[in-house]
């Protein structure tokens, strides 16, 4: 699959959250351009804080895998990942982080911090922004519809 065709599958795993009345965020992870694992926002469906897309598609390509080292796979996300989802994908030792819009209130890849930065033993190589506007697009709306003003995410 090719790198859009990747985020394309995040962006519909999004959707699916929002319908779900999760904050839109979906992920997959791939290798050597395979889909291997995906995952979406839970925190409502599930009453859990560690509920979020990554660490859902860090599972399943755990479990998938029969490994926790993920160090030939690259992970797509429609959100940058927060400082749970961060740590998670350090020790995971992913070896790309793909995504898509910045998070100004909680990213911890570029906007309030890079845990990245630091010199832990494994780092991932980073590509922010890609199809940024497609990703914004879902959490504005989402978040307009929760106020009242704008339909629902189709």
């Amino acid at each position: 699959m090719t790198h859009r065709e990747l985020m394309t599958r995040a962006i519909d795993l999004a959707k699916e959250a929002a319908a779900a009345g999760e904050v839109p965020v979906g992920a997959v992870i791939a290798r050597n351009g395979e889909l291997i694992a995906e995952g979406r926002n839970r925190r409502e469906e599930n009453q859990d804080a560690l509920g979020h897309a990554e660490i859902e598609a860090i599972h399943n390509a755990c479990e998938k895998l029969g490994t926790w080292r993920l160090n030939d796979c690259i992970l797509y996300v429609t959100l940058e990942p927060c400082p749970m989802c961060s740590g998670a994908i350090l020790n995971a030792r992913l070896k790309r982080v793909v995504y898509g819009a910045y998070d100004l209130k909680a990213g911890s890849v570029d906007s309030v911090v890079n845990l990245f930065s630091y010199p832990y033993e494994h780092t991932p190589e980073i590509q922010a922004g890609f199809m940024e506007k497609e990703c914004r697009e879902l959490m504005t709306r989402f978040f307009s519809s929760l106020r009242g003003r704008s339909p629902t995410i189709e």
